[in-house]
């Protein structure tokens, strides 16, 4: 008997399978490229039980994240976590969700084709969102270096929508903090003040970007949780220029987010740099995201000693999904057409073909003929 080939080297489609977080992978995911995300991974596993009461107990939905792994097995009792993704809802509605995380072991890279991981970058992605319900938009971000990423995200339906450039600033400690203007009114960031933040983001945000995040006043506070300041004009009672926290930066520090109204760009300067003196906590650091285009606020945070960190590449695709309607409408609508026909039908009238006052008379019937 002629001898069986062996497989050639790397990994096919189907070697995987692809599963939701559970407390056993965790000594799994022992690979350096997942070593970053342990107290994340930890953290969701920790809220996802509580988080699954109150959404019983509630009509409300589930804020917890999806964090999903694929898993090969390797002979008959050990497996191997071969990557993982992270995603988390933008709002409360979940309509807009985001890719925080999509990484491959490196134990991989030598054995399997650069085709294998492209396959199972597509598949951990392709899977995030098809496991989500009623996520209208999905939001990513990769580096303008990283071409096989990109490559993936296009294939998913990920458009670009901006290219941004970004800054790690660091506040001098021997430099005080600018005074903000005596014209404007320095608010924190609450409850009461929100709104007039949300309308300086809108403002400032593309309209079809805007469209995709879906963002309302709550999302924002729950965001940011909380912390923010801005400048107010007074007369008009319209925030001009703000920052906010966004979440903290896996480099050290905080990613904030810095909004200034098209109609005062004069403000990018002193002012502005009294908000992020404000913002700064313990003087960490903070990562600013500055569009490539936008050649005057880089030249700022450039004077203002910040260094620049490489370019990132903002892409979203929109879901569609068909509509269905409900299962007890389509059940009544059978059992209707059901009765419909057992219903006695009356037999139908004939309708005239020429006008009313020319109806033809009745005919009578034929006599039948007589026998000659």
């Amino acid at each position: 008997m002629p001898a069986v080939p062996a497989p050639a080297k790397g990994r096919s489609f189907q070697s995987w399978t692809v599963e939701p977080l559970q407390g056993w992978h965790l000594p799994l995911l022992d690979d350096p490229a997942f070593l970053p995300l342990q107290s994340l991974l930890q953290r969701s596993l920790l809220l996802a039980l509580p988080d699954r009461l109150l959404t019983s107990l509630t009509s409300h939905r589930s804020l917890a994240g999806q964090i999903l792994v694929a898993l090969e097995r390797q002979g008959l009792t050990r497996q191997q976590v071969l990557g993982l993704i992270v995603s988390r809802r933008l709002n409360r509605r979940g309509t807009c969700w985001q890719v925080q995380h999509l990484r491959l072991a490196l134990a991989i890279g030598e054995d399997a084709s650069s085709f294998s991981r492209a396959a199972l970058a597509a598949d951990l992605l392709r899977q995030a969102i098809g496991r989500v319900k009623g996520a209208a938009s999905w939001i990513a971000t990769a580096s303008s270096l990283d071409t096989p990423r990109l490559a993936t995200l296009r294939e998913q339906g990920f458009q670009p929508q901006r290219t941004d450039r970004l800054w790690r600033w660091q506040p001098p400690a021997d430099r005080p903090a600018p005074v903000p203007p005596a014209d404007l009114q320095l608010r924190p960031l609450n409850r009461r003040t929100a709104p007039l933040l949300w309308h300086l983001e809108q403002a400032t945000c593309p309209a079809q970007l805007r469209q995709l995040l879906d963002r309302r006043i709550e999302d924002l506070l729950e965001q940011s949780d909380g912390r923010g300041w801005m400048l107010v004009d007074g007369v008009r009672n319209e925030a001009v220029a703000g920052v906010r926290r966004l979440h903290d930066h896996p480099g050290g520090g905080e990613a904030v987010e810095l909004s200034l109204h098209p109609a005062w760009g004069h403000l990018l300067g002193s002012p502005a740099e009294s908000l992020l003196h404000r913002i700064a906590r313990g003087g960490s650091g903070l990562w600013l995201r500055c569009e490539v285009s936008d050649e005057a606020r880089q030249d700022w945070l450039q004077s203002l000693g910040a260094e620049a960190q490489g370019e990132a590449v903002l892409m979203a695709r929109s879901v569609w999904r068909r509509q269905e309607g409900q299962p007890a409408l389509r059940a009544a609508r059978r059992i209707e057409a059901v009765l419909e026909q057992l219903q006695p039908r009356r037999r139908p009238l004939p309708t005239p073909s020429g006008p009313l006052g020319a109806l033809p008379a009745p005919r009578s019937p034929a006599l039948p003929l007589a026998p000659r």
